[in-house]
């Protein structure tokens, strides 16, 4: 018994009749191109043992009752001789019933499948998959529901209207669901009535979508996220022991006009596109062409740049050797001006060593010197003084006319007097002279002690003088002997 439900171009659901046999082929594999989630698996056990059971019964009663006359009659051996194997049938009827009772009563439900166990009609619970003894006579497995595989389902919705009301050719919605509740699955919508529901649901999540987009974008639908209508569907079909796993929209078909239309579009597009590719091919030319000028131009710059690094090694190279030549000159000059100057200084210092000793002895030589000079002057002056002539002036009146002897002999016999006089005054003229010419020596003596001090202290102020000025041009590195 099979109840096809959608004939179209989608995917249909059902549920199928058959036998243990044939539950992995419907299951796995469908039954006519319709999914079977759920088969119905036949029972075949049924009652017939039971006629064994019966004649096992009726023959050990037989066996009893012969035996019983047996015993009465006083041991007849006919009797005995019936019992005996009317018993081992019936032993053997009741052993083949209850072999006959337990190969019926085992059922294996195949991996990834689960069993409704149903008694009397009601469902007991389900059952796993395995092998199970349904030792009740009215206990039987009335369902197989496929609870691993992802189901796929193909629900293509025809004439839905987008934003603009334009109503595409068809939408295309691929989904994967799975049972993850058998019981409620069969005893709430079955799998018939789920076909329906679920094209519905479908029907009614992609039209909502559709009117959310425009028509000219309508191809964006091809592999949008649809993970909404997903929790939607799931929150419809949630009751019914189903959870959608996997959905989305693999095709989307426009009206034949708006197809043309955007086939137009796309050609253009296309065209675009290639325009867009033939120029970006010619930019990267250009640029692959303007970047070899480039490479060229750094190769170029790197090698004049290594020719001037070299120029610039080579000029570094001379300047520091030219630098080098002039430390070196530098140092000698440096060291011939300090040879020269500490020369300069030793001489300076002997002179001026020589100077004050001079200067001493000048000193001392000067004012001896002076000393001899002003005696030797005094004995001189004093020398000639004594044998200088003294002359007599008689003053006479101008104009007296008065020449006479007598006057003459006056003045002859006053002359020696007069002469007498002028010589003691000269004697004492002398001694002051002397007592002068000592006073003389000694001041001289003090102004030869002055300049020699005086002399002392200019060779000073002048050694004081090189000194700082020495000083000085060490203090400016110039060296000794600068001036």
């Amino acid at each position: 018994m099979s109840q096809p439900v959608n004939t179209g171009a989608g995917s249909s659901i059902k549920e199928s009749l058959a036998s243990w046999g044939d539950l992995a082929g419907l299951l796995r594999g469908g039954d006519q191109g319709a999914l079977v989630p759920v088969v119905i698996p036949r029972d075949t056990r049924g009652l017939r043992w039971t006629v064994l059971v019966w004649f096992g019964l009726f023959s050990l009663c037989s066996a009893l009752m012969m035996a019983i006359n047996a015993v009465l009659s006083g041991g007849l051996v006919g009797y005995t001789l019936l019992a005996v194997p009317t018993m081992l049938v019936g032993l053997l009827s009741i052993v083949g019933a209850g072999l006959w009772w337990w190969r019926g009563s085992i059922i294996e439900i195949e991996e990834g499948t689960h069993g409704i166990l149903t008694r009397y009609g009601a469902i007991v619970r389900a059952i796993g998959p395995g092998r199970h003894y349904l030792w009740h006579p009215w206990s039987r497995v009335d369902f197989v529901v496929d609870t691993r595989t992802e189901i796929p389902y193909t629900a293509p919705v025809l004439a839905c209207p987008t934003r603009e009301n334009v109503p595409l050719k068809s939408i295309e919605f691929f989904l994967k669901f799975q049972i993850i509740d058998p019981i409620r699955f069969v005893t709430i919508i079955g799998a018939s009535n789920f076909d329906l529901v679920l094209s519905s649901a479908v029907q009614d999540a992609i039209r909502q979508r559709s009117r959310l987009v425009n028509t000219e974008s309508a191809y964006d639908l091809r592999g949008s996220n649809v993970e909404d209508m997903r929790r939607l569907l799931n929150s419809q079909l949630e009751k019914y022991g189903v959870r959608i796993t996997g959905c989305n929209i693999p095709d989307v078909q426009l009206p034949n006009q708006y197809q043309q239309h955007l086939a137009t579009r796309e050609r253009v597009a296309k065209e675009l596109v290639a325009y867009e590719q033939e120029w970006e091919l010619t930019r990267k030319r250009r640029i692959d062409t303007l970047l070899m000028d480039i490479e060229r131009s750094k190769k170029t710059r790197d090698a004049k740049i290594v020719e001037v690094n070299a120029a610039l090694n080579k000029a570094r190279k001379d300047v520091a050797q030219m630098l080098e030549e002039q430390e070196t000159e530098a140092q000698r000059v440096r060291y011939e001006i300090e040879t020269r100057g500490r020369a300069d200084l030793v001489a300076a210092e002997n002179e001026a060593t020589a100077q004050r000793r001079l200067a001493t002895a000048y000193r001392d030589n000067r004012a001896v010197l002076e000393y001899e000079l002003a005696r030797r002057r005094l004995d001189v002056g004093a020398a000639l003084a004594e044998r200088a002539p003294r002359p007599v002036v008689v003053q006479t009146e101008a104009g007296s006319g008065d020449s006479s002897a007598l006057s003459t002999l006056l003045t002859a016999q006053l002359l020696p007097q007069v002469l007498d006089g002028a010589a003691s005054a000269h004697r004492g003229a002398s001694a002051a002279a002397s007592a002068g010419a000592q006073e003389m020596v000694e001041s001289a003596q003090g102004a030869i002690a002055a300049a020699a001090d005086r002399q002392q202290r200019m060779a000073d102020d002048y050694q004081r003088q090189q000194d700082v000025a020495m000083r000085q041009q060490f203090e400016r590195g110039e060296g000794y002997g600068r001036r």
